[in-house]
C-alpha cells in the first residue's frame, strides 16, 4: 500500500506550495501597492527643495518660480518663517486666512508632526529660516505619537516566522483533518482494485464520500466471480466430457481392433479384404492415439497431468527414443539419423522422463504422418546459449554466475515440409482445445499441442519452422539442470 503514504504526502506539498505561492502573490502586491502611492518620501523631500529655493534680496525673501509653480499645481500653501523671530518672512497667495504668520517653539515643534487647520504640514530647514508646507486636507496622514521600542523591531524578524509557523501549523492540521475522511475511504478502494487482477473477491463497505465508487467496485468482483465460476464450471464440464468420451470409446474400439486384426490374418478371405482389415486396424490405431492425445492434452491445459521431475541424460533419453522408432520401421521407408554432435554424450535436464519421451515420440510420428511417401527423420540434441537481447543482457549481468545454457532437441525431416503461412499459423493460431472463438482456423493437430504444453510445463518452449533438409522441423527448448557442469 505504497500509494496512501505518496498520496498524502502530494496532498500535503500542494498545501505547502499554495500556502508559498499565497504569500508570495500578497507580498508582492504589498510591494507594489506601497511604491505605487509612495513618491520617495515625496511631502518632506518638497518642503527641503522648496526652504532651499529661497533667496534673500533688498526687498525680501523670494521663492524661485519653478517651485512656486510646482506648489501651485499641487495646491500647496507655504509659509517661510525666521529662525530668530519665528515670524513669516514669505508667504504663497493661496495661504489660508486661518493659518498663523507666527509661531512659537511649541506651535513649531505641534506642526512639524501634525496638522494646521486639518491640513498635514511638513517643514524644510533653510539659511535662515523654517520652510512650512500646508497639503490639501486627506492627502496625507501622520503619525503624531508613533514611537517603537528598540527591543521589539530586533525581535521582528523571529516573531514575524512565528506568527507564520502559528499561522500555516493550524491550516495543516485544518486541511488533514479535513481530508482524513477521503484517506479513509481511499485505503480500501486501493486494496480493492489491487486484488482484483489477482482474482480475489472484493468486499468494500459502500459508505463516505467515495461510496458510489466501493459500489461499483463491488459489482465488478461480483461479475469477475461470476464469469470466474461459469468458466471453471465450463472448464471442468469440458474435461468430464473428455474423460468421459474417451472411456467410453475404448471397449468398442479394442472389440473393433480385435476383430479388424483377426480378419487380417484370417486364411478364408480374400486378399482384397484382408487389406480392407489392415486399413481398419491402421485407422483404429490412429483413433486410439488420438483419444490418448485428447485426454493427455486437457490434462496438461487444465494442469491435472502431474509433471514428475528427476534429473535424465537428454541425449541418452532421445537416442532411445531414435532407436525405437529405427525398429519400428521394418519397411524402411522412414530412417531416422541421429545427428548429436559424438562428444556429447551428457545433457542433463530435470524433466519428467515420460512426457519428454512422449513430446519427441510425437515429433517423430507427426513426420511420418505427414509423410506417407516416406521421407529421412534427423534428430538431434545439442547445447545452446541465450539467443535472444534479453536473455543475453541478463546472461552477462550474472558475472560471478555460469552463463545459462539450454538443451536443445532438434526433429527434422526432407518431406514436404510446409509453406510460410502454415508455419505462422502453427507458431502463432491458438489450438481450438485453448480457444472458444474461430475453431475452423485453429484445428492443427493435436500431436504439436502437447509438445508445446509438455514443454512449458518445464520452463521451456518450441521452435516452429522450417528444416535445415526442407522439410518440416520443430526444436524443443528445454533449461539445463541446475547441477549441470560439462562446461
Amino acid at each position: 500500500m505504497k500509494s496512501i503514504p505518496k498520496l498524502i504526502r502530494r496532498f500535503v506539498l500542494l498545501l505547502l506550495l499554495s500556502i508559498f505561492l499565497f504569500l508570495v502573490l500578497n507580498i508582492g502586491f504589498l510591494i507594489f501597492y506601497t511604491v505605487g502611492h509612495s513618491t520617495n518620501g515625496g511631502p518632506w523631500t518638497t518642503a527641503q527643495e522648496a526652504a532651499e529655493s529661497m533667496e534673500e534680496t533688498e526687498s525680501g525673501y523670494v521663492m524661485s518660480a519653478a517651485m512656486q509653480a510646482e506648489l501651485e499645481s499641487e495646491n500647496i500653501w507655504a509659509v517661510y518663517i525666521d529662525n530668530s523671530t519665528l515670524k513669516a518672512v514669505w508667504r504663497s497667495d493661496n495661504l489660508p486666512d486661518t493659518a498663523p504668520l507666527a509661531y512659537t517653539a511649541s506651535e513649531v515643534s505641534s506642526l512639524t508632526r501634525g496638522y494646521i487647520n486639518d491640513c498635514p504640514t511638513f517643514t524644510g530647514t533653510g539659511e535662515d529660516g523654517l520652510m512650512i508646507l500646508g497639503y490639501p486636507q486627506k492627502s496625507y496622514w501622520k503619525h503624531m505619537y508613533a514611537s517603537w521600542d528598540y527591543q521589539m523591531i530586533e525581535s521582528a524578524p523571529r516573531v514575524a516566522v512565528t506568527v507564520l509557523a502559528a499561522n500555516i501549523i493550524p491550516v495543516l492540521l485544518i486541511y488533514i483533518g479535513a481530508n482524513a475522511g477521503l484517506l479513509r475511504s481511499v485505503r480500501p478502494i486501493v486494496e480493492g482494485i489491487r486484488k482484483l487482477p489477482e482474482g480475489e473477491p472484493v468486499r468494500l463497505k459502500e459508505k463516505g464520500i467515495l461510496s458510489e465508487l466501493a459500489f461499483h467496485l463491488n459489482k465488478t468482483s461480483e461479475m469477475l466471480q461470476s464469469q470466474k465460476y461459469q468458466l471453471r464450471k465450463k472448464d471442468a464440464a469440458r474435461a468430464n466430457w473428455i474423460a468421459g468420451v474417451s472411456h467410453d470409446i475404448r471397449t468398442p474400439l479394442s472389440m473393433v481392433m480385435g476383430y479388424a486384426a483377426q480378419l487380417e490374418d484370417s486364411e478364408y478371405l480374400r486378399e482384397e479384404d484382408r487389406k480392407k482389415a489392415s486399413a481398419i486396424v491402421h485407422q483404429s490405431r490412429r483413433i486410439k492415439n488420438l483419444i490418448n492425445d485428447l485426454n493427455l492434452a486437457s490434462k496438461m491445459e487444465y494442469n491435472m497431468q502431474p509433471v514428475i521431475r528427476e534429473e535424465i541424460n537428454a541425449v541418452a533419453l532421445v537416442r532411445q527414443i531414435a532407436v525405437d522408432f529405427i525398429n519400428m520401421d521394418v519397411e524402411g521407408r522412414y530412417p531416422v539419423e541421429w545427428e548429436t554432435d559424438e562428444e556429447l554424450n551428457i545433457c542433463r535436464i530435470s524433466a519428467d522422463k515420460e512426457l519428454i519421451k512422449r513430446a519427441v515420440s510425437n515429433l517423430i510420428q507427426n513426420s511420418m504422418n505427414h509423410n506417407e511417401d516416406g521421407c529421412t527423420i534427423y534428430v538431434a540434441v545439442s547445447v545452446s546459449q541465450p539467443c535472444c537481447p534479453a536473455e543475453k543482457s541478463a546472461a552477462a549481468g550474472e558475472q560471478a554466475e555460469r552463463i545459462k545454457e539450454y538443451c536443445v532437441i532438434s526433429v527434422e525431416d526432407d518431406g514436404a515440409g510446409a509453406s510460410e503461412e502454415e508455419i505462422e499459423k502453427l507458431n502463432h493460431a491458438p489450438h481450438y482445445m485453448v480457444c472458444d472463438t474461430n475453431t475452423r482456423e485453429q484445428r492443427h493437430g493435436l500431436g504439436l499441442l502437447i509438445v508445446k504444453q509438455i514443454a512449458e510445463s518445464h520452463g521451456g518452449k518450441i521452435e516452429i519452422g522450417k528444416g535445415r533438409y526442407g522439410g518440416f522441423g520443430v526444436k524443443i527448448i528445454l533449461p539445463l539442470a541446475s547441477n549441470d557442469r560439462r562446461l
